[in-house]
């Protein structure tokens, strides 16, 4: 959608002025610069930002985060804008803070398996770094994403059922507090019982209590043998069921990913492959030779029997980055097949035992809604996606969108799921998460109170209006 204006925030003009003296040419008005700082991918609709700030530094960013604060002005995180549900918008306007220069690995402990990055960092930045070290962050939600964006939404992708989320991987962070107090959460031990876990706190908290300036995160080692397989199931059902089977038989896949016939389809297309027109599972395993062939073994038996052939598997690195990118450019396949269409992009999880259930009741909506909306998932943690592409010369569409959408999450939180598996909330599933978690909601919101009384930390995100 295009980007709407909106009516300045309070003393923004200001604020602007203050920061200008501060940084010169690094902030800026210039509407291009405010619209690409105002959009994400997703089909929100776009909100400008009144200036954009590029900052260097912890102290420049809490510079920024004082005069803001002083003058109750909105602040706005940004990296790389590759969010999916309004993170960025700015609906009240203010100011986006644009920490993409802040982009260094400040330190590498390979004997302590972390790293610590400026938030700033993109994911393939930080794995290019360490190559030589022999280790290798895993999280891996698909777009290059930066590090500071990936610990605010807490994100994850396709390594997540064997590598965790963002949550199990960052061990500390230093924050900016809406006061403009700078201050680090957390240590590198792998474990403390001390106090309040305050990490888990902002991690997740898509900007909302405080600005991070700084994440130190788990590292792996690069396991000795990856091999990378697909596998062809002549029904959606005996693709989930085998996905079901192969995490409750304990087998440590790293990766196993369910893609329908028509994502199949447009991603044969889109990335010029020849995998069958069938329900597709795409497998990853990670460990030594012998054990990453007798897991491939195991899921090509679980798979046999729930109808699935064509098991293909490789372990050429080359083989291997041909398919997950095509994998990871599923949503971008669904868009090229339907030019000028728009794309929403949806996600639920939910326990790995209700997958099956909710994954065929989706598609049966689907049909039964007529409309173009590819299932992908990162299925091992019960995670699944859908990319519905929006007609704009069918004035129905969105509206039958909609409700698709929320058939499905209500569908997913009826069988003990969440709204969201790793999209997070933002602006399109406020509603959402006040279904899924009821009085809690009450806490959450106290919770953004105490630390951002005036809301001045991507206000109207999560909670929704503050009053």
């Amino acid at each position: 959608m295009a980007a709407t204006a909106q009516v300045k925030a309070p003393n923004v003009d200001v604020t602007i002025a203050e920061l200008k003296k501060l940084f010169g040419d690094r902030v800026s008005t210039a509407h291009a610069v405010r619209e690409q700082h105002g959009k994400d991918i997703s089909f929100h609709e776009a909100h400008l930002p009144d200036a954009v700030v590029f900052v260097e530094s912890a102290e420049e960013a809490q510079r920024v985060v004082q005069i803001c604060a002083r003058h109750k002005t909105p602040i706005i995180a940004f990296g790389t804008g590759t969010s999916l549900e309004g993170h960025i918008s700015a609906p009240n306007g203010g100011i986006s803070l644009d920490l993409s220069r802040m982009n260094k690995v400040l330190q590498v402990n390979e004997a302590d398996l972390d790293v610590v990055v400026q938030p700033g960092v993109t994911r393939k930045q930080l794995n290019e770094y360490i190559r030589a070290t022999g280790l290798f962050f895993p999280i891996d939600p698909g777009a290059d994403a930066s590090i500071g964006g990936m610990t605010s939404t807490r994100a994850s992708g396709t390594n997540a059922v064997r590598y965790g989320t963002m949550r199990e991987n960052v061990l500390a962070l230093q924050v900016i507090t809406p006061d403009g107090r700078l201050m680090r959460l957390g240590r590198r031990s792998r474990k403390s019982s001390a106090g309040y876990d305050l990490v888990k706190l902002f991690v997740g908290s898509e900007g909302t209590l405080g600005i991070i300036t700084e994440i130190t995160l788990r590292l792996y080692g690069i396991p000795e043998s990856m091999v990378s397989a697909t596998c062809a199931f002549d029904s959606l059902e005996g693709a989930v069921n085998t996905v079901i089977q192969t995490i409750q038989s304990g087998i440590p896949v790293a990766r196993i990913e369910l893609m329908d016939t028509e994502t199949v389809d447009t991603v044969n297309k889109y990335s010029k492959l020849s995998l069958p027109l069938k329900s597709t599972l795409m497998l990853e395993f990670h460990g030594t030779e012998a054990s990453t062939k007798e897991q491939a073994e195991m899921v090509q038996a679980l798979a046999e029997e729930n109808g699935g052939g064509h098991f293909a598997w490789t372990s050429q690195a080359e083989e291997r980055t041909k398919m997950w990118q095509a994998r990871h450019d599923a949503a971008w396949a669904a868009k090229a097949a339907k030019p000028g269409w728009g794309m929403w992009a949806t996600d639920v999880c939910v326990p790995i035992s209700r997958l099956a259930e909710c994954i065929l009741e989706t598609q049966k909506d689907i049909v039964a809604s007529g409309l173009y909306a590819p299932i992908v998932g990162h299925v091992g943690d019960g995670n699944f996606h859908l990319t519905m592409m929006v007609n704009p010369d069918d004035p129905t569409y969105l509206k039958r969108a909609e409700g698709l959408n929320d058939r499905m999450i209500a569908r997913a939180l009826s069988l003990g799921g969440t709204c969201t598996g790793e999209h997070g909330v933002g602006l399109g599933k406020i509603k959402f998460l006040y279904d899924e978690h009821g009085e809690a909601m009450s806490l959450m919101r106290s919770i953004k109170k105490a630390l951002d009384p005036d809301n001045i930390m991507n206000p109207g995100k999560i909670m929704g209006p503050i009053n």
